[in-house]
């Protein structure tokens, strides 16, 4: 009776543990499809902010041809210094967003596999293999969670990026016909200290990332050592 009930209650235990992962499973296909619509509308809202950039350039190049005397083309020439750079980070996040979900789509894929992996190897009792399977399918889930907070920290940044900017911009334009070229040439060195920074800022996370994949990856190079010696000592 005894060993019955223990069959089952191992039985219930295993049947938990695939539960459980399935469950997550669809949580970060559920994840997926809601990442793929908020980087899909935010890469709408990029585009709003690129024409509202246009409009709020096309006056201060107006303004500035009329109240301070600096020509259009000379105008255009130290825009660039803006524009270039919004440019840049606009493809930078269309191409961290394409990336990124292809990234996912075969994530989910591994996933799926790694639980029938996990399922079989539960149904014929082979234990090293339960074992190493339900490592494979933590790596990854600890893989997609690292991933999005890193990509979502980017996109942030973007944002913040974007605004600053915007602001800049837009209290230039407000100043009307008070505007003068010493204005604009002020604003153009704070936005270049404001890009120095982040610049910096960027560099120090790069090197934090950095840190913490050789951190992760010697874990697991220690733990497939331990599995390796495990083996042989069996």
């Amino acid at each position: 009776m005894e060993a019955m009930l223990l069959t089952v209650n191992t039985e219930d235990v295993l049947q938990n543990i695939v539960s459980s992962y399935e469950t997550r499973i669809q949580g970060v296909e559920a994840l997926f499809e809601s990442t793929h619509e908020i980087l899909q509308s935010f890469q709408e809202s990029v585009l709003d902010a690129r024409q509202e950039r246009q409009e709020i350039n096309g006056r201060l190049r107006e303004s500035l041809a009329k109240n301070g005397s600096l020509r259009k083309k000379d105008f255009d020439g130290m825009m660039n210094v803006i524009s270039s750079h919004q440019d840049q980070r606009e493809q930078e996040v269309r191409n961290l967003s394409k990336s990124y979900l292809n990234e996912q789509t075969k994530l989910v894929q591994e996933l799926r596999e790694g639980l029938r992996n996990f399922t079989d190897a539960l149904a014929k009792g082979e234990a090293q293999r339960v074992k190493e399977f339900h490592t494979a399918i933590k790596d990854i889930l600890d893989r997609q969670e690292q991933r999005k907070r890193e990509v979502t920290s980017k996109l942030k940044e973007f944002q913040k990026e974007q605004q600053e900017t915007a602001k800049m911009l837009k209290d230039l334009s407000a100043k009307g016909r008070k505007l003068r070229i010493k204005d604009f040439k002020l604003m153009l060195i704070e936005f270049k200290r404001q890009r120095k920074e982040r610049i910096a800022r960027q560099e120090e996370r790069r090197q934090e990332v950095k840190d913490m994949l050789d951190e992760f990856k010697a874990k697991r190079t220690n733990a497939e050592r331990a599995r390796l010696t495990e083996q042989r000592e069996a």
